[in-house]
């Protein structure tokens, strides 16, 4: 018999559930009650793999109950759904298209199924998001007052800035307090700052939204934080190679972190001094540098050493 393979698309109010490969469809409530029904129905088929796609946060409550079912949970990249629905010649975007498409990507694709993250690891992902948003709109209100003529407008812009400062400093101090609760995240955060570069922002940011850090090989942590290049081939034509996909927000602040160790970091200033020399342009030597960043940090946080210069 082929295994049970369930895809499910989700939005705000429902979960459009796929079964392969029987073809059963049926749509249950995005809610506590509707997922309780969801998993009830899902016994019966004994099925192999649940597969999710992200859609900011929607997806949440159907995850972790399925995950504390018992049941086998992967949460799948949309673009990548989307990108295998066009292959197959699926143009349309219906739910209920949705769901097989997903189903489908997953059979064929066989993803990784990672452990979920607990309820701490996901607040505190919460708050780096958040900070990180607090910081955009700092940079919003800052590059209005630069263009405001006005002085009433220049004063409202201030009373917001100093309001988002004060939040910042909020978010700051409650995610230092999580991170002294917990003896872990002390540990990595001190040994991921130890890189000349990476400051606790940085440090936050992974440890909130690569919890993987560590248990991968350097291709692996590329590719899980689209780094990894890939290129547009057909037949004897070859053309450039890209970065994409993976998690924008860890590369985000990577290439930050990469623009302040090409300075800072002798060992990465280097690396990117020697790619510019030979011809690369800049910013592909920055991208070059967030990867060699990226498998160093991995290496750190493997072995449990601190950065060394050598």
């Amino acid at each position: 018999m082929d295994k049970v393979v369930v895809g499910i698309d989700v939005s705000k109010d429902w979960l459009d559930v796929h079964v392969a490969p029987s073809g059963e469809h049926f749509r249950v409530g995005n809610d506590h009650a509707g997922v309780e029904a969801l998993i009830a129905r899902l016994s019966s088929h004994g099925p192999a793999l649940v597969a999710l796609e992200a859609t900011g946060g929607y997806e949440h409550v159907a995850v972790a109950a399925l995950s504390a079912a018992g049941l086998a949970v992967v949460v799948v990249n949309p673009a990548q759904v989307r990108a295998y629905a066009n292959a197959l010649g699926k143009h349309a975007k219906t739910d209920p298209i949705d769901a097989a498409v997903i189903a489908a990507f997953v059979e064929a694709a066989k993803p990784d199924i990672r452990p979920l993250k607990d309820e701490a690891a996901r607040a505190f992902g919460e708050l780096v998001t958040r900070r990180r948003q607090i910081v955009q709109m700092m940079v919003a209100e800052e590059n209005r007052e630069r263009m405001a003529a006005s002085p009433p407008a220049r004063k409202s812009i201030r009373r917001v800035l100093t309001a988002l400062r004060r939040e910042l400093e909020s978010l700051d101090a409650d995610m230092d307090d999580r991170i002294r609760k917990s003896p872990l995240w002390r540990v990595r955060e001190r040994l991921l700052t130890s890189v000349p570069g990476v400051g606790p922002a940085v440090a936050r940011t992974l440890l909130a939204h690569m919890p993987e850090l560590g248990s991968l090989d350097r291709r692996q942590i590329a590719a899980l934080a689209g780094l990894a290049p890939w290129t547009r081939q057909s037949g004897k034509w070859k053309g450039r190679s890209f970065i994409g996909g993976g998690r924008s927000n860890v590369r985000s602040v990577l290439f930050m972190a990469a623009l302040v160790a090409s300075r800072h970091n002798a060992v990465l200033k280097a690396f990117r001094d020697h790619l510019v020399a030979a011809g690369k342009p800049k910013i592909v030597a920055i991208v070059a540098t967030m990867r060699k960043l990226l498998t160093m940090l991995n290496a750190i946080i493997r072995d449990q050493r601190p950065w060394q210069n050598t």
